[in-house]
């Protein structure tokens, strides 16, 4: 049996053990990973099927450990909106977590704070109140876009590690500031895209590295959606008003303007206050390219689209799709990218990623991939969709016969192999292993998986998405130096 064969049938192994033994405690979890230490795995300790195990056996033990006083990282959440709960959920499950503070401008999601975390939190519509506590270690912004650039520096300077939800920025130009911001202030922060640390971009990373779909040449990726609340139409509060939400903080630097429910709860629809279906979701499909290819990203974008369906007063396009080249660099070759996002899309919610190579494809979905093999022959081909029969009878009997000839019998057949899959853990939660990743820069030091110069790299081309659709041109960029490159 070949390697490649062996370990992808130690991996099913492992899967079907893990399965049927039904473990639901770390505990148990972690003795059997030990057990297949000893045996299984210590056969296959490099091999690409299962070199997972052990990363899986860590974070199983990251979050089984204990911890002690001086282990406690204190936090806040600014936003207490949808990801603001989701985040301040998935956090509080890493050990040693404890909330402390929530800030929001609308006082319902305050109410509901206490509700949820308990009356001994402080609740309060400014954030700058949870910036000058003393004991806070960390901020969740889980703010409008226009907000996260602001607050994230102001965080910083105030000493605290900031988790950030994407897009870093809601405007390319405050990119460099925040970065720069962070550096001086030598704390931990991360931004919330956390495709980028579950296990199935890790071994498609893996995987594509290794050569398995050849030479990278396009990259189709897409996250439909059909349904009112994936258009971002969220139910509104019964007592939404000017009593309730503190508009003037929210619109504090802007043009002033009466207060818009939708602006408000619906935020994500309106450029001035969101960045569209490019900063929300663009921007997961570029961080999981980016992090895959190892690169910096591209270097070209163009992009075009429509209000098609939800003319709820939005003025971002509801179906965007995006041609972005990838310049060639040491890591990889020149590719391009081809994004769609489509809030009408008659299939329910839907998306997902494929590396089409000159070997094979890889199709990134959900917690695992696909890939399908298939390599050309070495002959050129003849007959069939072909040129040949439009020739003279005679001179297609002496093509064929020099073709022959030139060409063995194994020369002229494709070459491929059964499909590899892989699928992550049951249990794995990449959410939880970004907060992880996030908590330990917290203690430790250590890099995080999606710093702000990677978050920016992964943001900045989606909203020069945004620029293309309203300007109807195309922005060039530089992926190194991070900056718009303005062409006559």
């Amino acid at each position: 049996m070949s390697r490649h064969w062996r370990d992808i049938f130690l991996y099913h192994i492992f899967l079907l053990h893990f399965k049927n033994c039904q473990m639901k405690s770390s505990s148990s979890r972690r003795h059997f990973i030990q057990q297949m230490s000893g045996t299984a795995l210590a056969l296959a300790a490099t091999s690409s099927g299962l070199a997972y195990a052990d990363q899986w056996q860590n974070q199983i033990d990251g979050f089984s450990r204990k911890t002690g006083p001086n282990d406690k990282i204190r936090i806040a959440t600014i936003g207490m909106g949808i990801m603001g709960h989701n985040d301040t959920n998935t956090a509080l499950k890493v050990p040693g977590v404890e909330l402390v503070s929530v800030a929001d401008l609308y006082t319902g999601r305050l109410i509901r704070a206490k509700e949820v975390y308990g009356n001994n939190i402080q609740t309060t519509q400014n954030y700058q109140d949870v910036l000058n506590r003393k004991d806070i270690d960390a901020v969740i912004i889980a703010t409008a876009d226009l907000w996260h650039a602001r607050i994230a520096m102001d965080a910083l300077k105030a000493g605290k590690a900031v988790y950030c939800e994407k897009p870093m920025v809601h405007k390319i130009s405050e990119g460099l500031e925040v970065i720069d911001t962070w550096k001086k202030s030598k704390k931990t922060m991360e931004i919330g895209s956390q495709r980028v640390s579950s296990l199935a971009v890790e071994k498609a990373r893996e995987a594509i590295k290794s050569g398995a779909i050849g030479q990278l040449g396009m990259v189709v990726a897409n996250m439909d959606r059909q349904s009112a609340l994936g258009a971002w139409e969220y139910t509104m509060p019964t007592d939404g008003s000017t009593k309730t939400v503190d508009w003037k903080r929210y619109i504090q630097g802007m043009k002033d303007e009466p207060y818009d429910a939708k602006k408000f709860f619906w935020w994500r629809n309106y450029k001035a206050f969101g960045t569209g279906v490019a900063g929300d979701l663009f921007v997961h499909l570029i961080s999981g390219i980016n992090m895959i290819t190892d690169s910096k990203g591209p270097d070209k974008i163009y992009a075009s689209g429509q209000i098609g369906y939800w003319n709820d007063g939005r003025d971002v396009p509801d179906v965007m799709a995006g041609v972005i080249q990838y310049p060639k660099t040491n890591g990889h070759p020149e590719f391009q990218v081809m994004l769609r996002v489509d809030f009408i899309s008659g299939n329910s919610e839907s998306g997902g990623t494929q590396f089409i190579g000159s070997e094979g494809v890889l199709t990134l979905e959900g917690d695992g991939y696909t890939i399908h093999h298939h390599k050309m022959s070495k002959a050129p081909g003849i007959g069939g969709w072909d040129a040949l029969e439009t020739y003279p009878k005679q001179m297609q009997e002496e093509l064929l016969k020099v073709y022959n000839q030139k060409w063995s019998a194994a020369d002229q057949k494709d070459m491929g192999e059964p499909d590899t899959v892989f699928k992550a853990p049951p249990d794995h939660d990449e959410h939880l292993v970004h907060f992880t990743h996030f908590f330990d820069g917290v203690r430790n030091g250590t890099p995080v998986v999606e710093d702000p110069e990677f978050g920016f790299r992964a943001c900045a081309p989606c909203l020069a998405a945004n620029d293309s659709y309203f300007e109807n041109k195309i922005i060039h960029w530089d992926p190194v130096n991070m900056k718009i490159v303005h062409t006559l």
